[in-house]
């Protein structure tokens, strides 16, 4: 009869020790997100606060009716502010308000290029009106061959038009960077170029940011993703 072996016990304590290490490495995959989340909301509040505070008169401090200095009272303060001044600028006054005031900054030399250019990035970051970034592409760069994800604007109007030609339209893209989608680079592309993708914009920057490695779910797992739509222009 065969003697068992002497290193059961060893491998038991090593498979124990190694359960104890995937629960917690699972563990902080579900923290983390949460507790970063969190930490990040708490500061934002903090630092609005901070701004806000300070211009909201003493009667309306909550300090002063429950004597504790409540965080996030300047986020909800800022938040019905800016609401109060939209509605207001949507009416015959607040428009005429808003002109008389554009017009006395249009005077000043050095605050008039401040205002009018974060006037035109503010408009355009927040327009209602058009549709900003709605597609997720693939375009060829840097070379043909290689693919980078990029996002549609727009088709490209005035003078860069003209460089295309009505059959195959030039299509302004913007191409983000890794891991700062913040910085690209914006290119104008035929539009036979472009590849066409059905994810959303929001899973097109979780792409890019995590470099690669958070890809977005397929819609229907059953059946393969559909050919890329540019591919029937050409």
């Amino acid at each position: 009869m065969t003697e068992p072996p002497t290193d059961l016990p060893h491998a038991r304590k090593k498979g124990f020790l190694a359960g104890l290490r995937a629960s917690f490495l699972t563990g902080l995959v579900v923290i983390s997100p949460i507790g970063l989340t969190l930490w990040l909301m708490w500061t934002v509040a903090g630092w609005v606060d901070g701004w806000v505070l300070p211009f909201v008169p003493q009667e309306f401090q909550p300090e002063q009716y429950i004597g504790l200095n409540v965080r996030g009272f300047g986020v909800i303060f800022f938040l019905v502010f800016t609401i109060i001044v939209g509605w207001l600028a949507k009416n015959i006054i607040g428009r005429s308000v808003l002109r008389f005031g554009e017009s006395l900054v249009d005077r000043m030399p050095v605050v008039r290029s401040v205002y009018n250019g974060l006037k035109q990035i503010a408009e355009t970051v927040f327009a209602q009106g058009e549709t900003k970034f709605d597609r997720a592409c693939l375009i060829d760069y840097p070379r043909p061959g290689i693919k980078a994800v990029a996002f549609v604007s727009s088709r490209s109007k005035g003078e860069i038009a003209a460089q295309g030609s009505a059959a195959d339209p030039l299509i302004s893209v913007f191409m983000p960077t890794t891991p700062n989608p913040t910085s690209g680079f914006l290119m104008f592309v035929p539009e036979s170029q472009v590849t066409y993708l059905d994810m959303t914009i929001e899973d097109a920057a979780k792409l890019i940011i995590s470099a690669g490695l958070v890809y977005p779910v397929p819609r229907d797992r059953d059946q393969p993703k559909s050919p890329a739509r540019s591919t029937e222009a050409r």
